[in-house]
């Protein structure tokens, strides 16, 4: 069922969580299958996941889902 309220309430906290990201960027988990593990990690909020890699001047958010989608 779909609950505008409660999409907008996660968005807004899971934007606030990226937004921590420059600040501390190894708050995620290193992806321990990516060819330099410490740069992508995973960020895991709730039934959320967001990868992202991390580098000197910039953090790039790879993809968010939800836990149940499954990594692709």
């Amino acid at each position: 069922m779909y609950n505008p309220s409660a999409a907008a309430r996660i968005a807004t906290e899971l934007v606030g969580k990226i937004e921590l990201l420059p600040e501390f960027p190894k708050m995620g988990t290193p992806v321990e299958m990516a060819p330099v593990p410490d740069s992508i990690r995973d960020m895991v909020f709730g039934k959320y996941v967001v990868r992202y890699s991390v580098h000197t001047s910039a953090i790039i958010i790879l993809r968010v889902w939800h836990s149940l989608e499954g990594e692709r």
